[in-house]
Order: C-alpha cells, then sequence, then structure tokens
C-alpha cells in the first residue's frame, strides 16, 4: 500500500503564504503524476496543480497560476506546494494525489491514491 501524509496547513491573513508538503512511503509503484486537489465548505474537490514525474511537466488550474508553485525531492520522495498570495478563496482543505495510469492529469478519477488533507484557512 502506498501512503500519503500532507502537512503544512494552518491559518493565515490574506496575502500570506504557506508550504504544503506530501510525504511518500509504502511500497513502490512507478508513478505517473502527483498533484493537488482542494475541496472548499459545501462545494465539490477540485484540480489545483499537478506535476508528471516522469518528464517534470507541470499544470496548474488558472485561479492559483503565479501564486502557487508545485515542486518535488524525488531523493525524500516529497511533493510540494507553495502557496503565495493567498486569498480567502483559498481556504480549503488540501488533498495530495499519486497516479500510476496515464490519465489527463486533472482528471481526479484518475489518481489511485490520496492523503488525508490539510487544512488552509485564509482571513481577510
Amino acid at each position: 500500500q502506498v501512503r500519503l501524509v500532507e502537512s503544512g496547513g494552518g491559518l493565515v491573513q490574506a496575502g500570506g503564504s504557506l508550504r504544503l508538503s506530501c510525504a511518500a512511503s509504502g511500497r513502490t509503484f512507478q508513478r505517473t503524476h502527483m498533484a493537488w486537489f482542494r475541496q472548499a465548505p459545501g462545494k465539490e474537490r477540485e484540480f489545483v496543480a499537478t506535476i508528471n514525474w516522469i518528464d517534470g511537466g507541470i499544470s496548474y488550474t488558472d485561479s492559483v497560476k503565479g501564486r502557487f508553485i508545485i515542486s518535488r525531492d524525488n531523493a525524500k520522495n516529497t511533493l510540494y506546494l507553495q502557496m503565495n498570495s493567498l486569498k480567502p478563496e483559498d481556504t480549503a482543505i488540501y488533498y495530495c494525489a499519486a497516479s500510476g495510469q496515464f490519465i489527463p492529469p486533472r482528471a481526479e478519477s484518475g489518481y489511485d491514491y490520496w492523503g488525508q488533507g490539510t487544512q488552509v484557512t485564509v482571513s481577510s
């Protein structure tokens, strides 16, 4: 089994920054993508950012472009999300996900493993 554990969430004022981490452990599997999704209160879970584990290609949802940066540390088997210029509308539970499939990287259904989530709250 693959285990993903997120950390780094918290309460921050608008305009502030947070860095989320997602540590992967457990059995080795050939991942193709890792991603961050988020779910705000009363809303469906949505795609935030993804990184292609094979070629390093990156994609963001429009609302976070220029503010969030997804990155990885292969040696530490860890995924990161640097979140800058945070807005109240970024408030959500943030989930890390990993896929071993060749799928459209923004498709939630294509991800095989999920973390438990970490809460990010941005106050105005």
